[in-house]
C-alpha cells in the first residue's frame, strides 16, 4: 500500500515515502499525504528537525508516469505539493537519500536543506530523456545547489551523479556506508544537532538565512540579523542558558 509513514525519534520527525513496488513514485494522493505529514511535523512543538527518506530500493523515482501522462496544470501542481512543502518547511530539513532520486524525486531531495547519501544514491534529472520539460522549480534549485555548469550537465546532457560525485559537486553534504538503516541512523543523528537549540530560534534563523542568501552586501546581512539577534538577547531562554554557562565556568575554576 502506497503511503507516507511518520515517526519521531526524540526531536526529529522521520517522514518516509513508502511505495517500494513503484520505487516511491509520487502520485497526487501521495504528494498530498507528504505535504500533510510535513505540516504536522511543523505543528508539533516537540519536533526540531525533519528527515525525509524513501523505502528501499529507491529514494523517489519521480512522478508516477501513469498519472503524469494525463496530468494538466492542476495535476502537476498537486504532485509538486509534497516537495514544495519540504522546501517551505520552517524547520531544518534533511533528505536521507538511499537510492535513485529521479525527476520529481530529485526535486524532493533538492528541497531539503541538507542531503545525506548512501552508497546506492543516484541523482538523475531525467526530464528531457522522458520528453518532458523540467518542472517544480528543478532548474532553479539545481543551479543553486551545484552551479550552472553541473546543472546543465545533469539537465541537458543527462549526467547522473552517484553519492561520491554528488558530494564532490556540493549536492551531498555527507556520504554514509552501509544499508538503509545505517543511512537513516546517520541522518537522524545529524538532524539531532538541531534539537539542542530553542525551536523558535531555529525557525527564525532559517528564515533569516533565506533572506541573507539573496543579498549581495555584507552590511545588509548585518542589518538583517541584528533585529532578531537583539530579540534573543532579551529572551528568557538566553538568560537561562547564559546563567548555566556562567555557573559551569565558575565551578570548573
Amino acid at each position: 500500500m502506497a503511503e507516507i509513514r511518520s515517526e519521531r525519534r526524540d526531536r526529529v520527525a522521520i517522514i518516509t515515502v513508502h511505495d517500494p513496488q513503484r520505487r516511491n513514485a509520487l502520485t497526487p494522493a501521495l504528494s498530498e499525504e507528504l505535504a500533510a505529514a510535513i505540516g504536522a511535523a511543523e505543528r508539533d512543538t516537540d519536533v526540531h528537525a525533519v528527515v525525509v527518506t524513501g523505502t528501499p530500493p529507491a529514494f523517489c523515482a519521480g512522478a508516477d508516469l501513469s498519472e503524469l501522462g494525463a496530468a494538466r496544470e492542476r495535476g502537476l501542481r498537486t504532485i509538486y505539493d509534497g516537495f514544495l512543502a519540504l522546501a517551505r518547511c520552517e524547520l531544518p530539513t534533511v533528505a536521507a537519500v538511499g537510492g535513485a532520486a529521479v525527476g520529481a524525486g530529485l526535486n524532493l531531495a533538492l528541497a531539503a536543506d541538507v542531503r545525506i547519501a548512501g552508497p546506492r544514491a543516484r541523482f538523475d534529472a531525467r526530464f528531457l530523456r522522458l520528453g518532458i520539460h523540467p518542472g517544480g522549480g528543478m532548474t532553479w534549485m539545481l543551479q543553486r545547489a551545484v552551479g550552472r555548469q553541473r546543472a546543465v550537465a545533469m539537465t541537458l546532457f543527462g549526467e547522473i551523479l552517484d553519492a561520491e560525485a554528488g558530494h564532490a559537486a556540493g549536492l551531498v553534504h555527507r556520504t554514509v556506508d552501509g544499508d538503509h538503516d545505517a543511512l537513516l541512523a546517520a541522518a537522524v543523528d545529524f538532524a539531532a544537532g538541531a534539537g539542542d537549540a530553542p525551536r523558535d530560534l531555529l525557525v527564525t534563523t532559517k528564515r533569516t538565512m533565506r533572506v541573507t542568501a539573496e543579498l549581495d552586501d555584507h552590511a545588509a546581512a548585518v542589518d538583517t540579523e541584528i533585529v532578531p539577534q537583539l530579540a534573543t538577547l532579551e529572551s528568557p531562554e538566553f538568560a537561562a542558558r547564559l546563567a548555566a554557562k556562567k555557573a559551569q565556568i565558575s565551578s570548573s575554576r
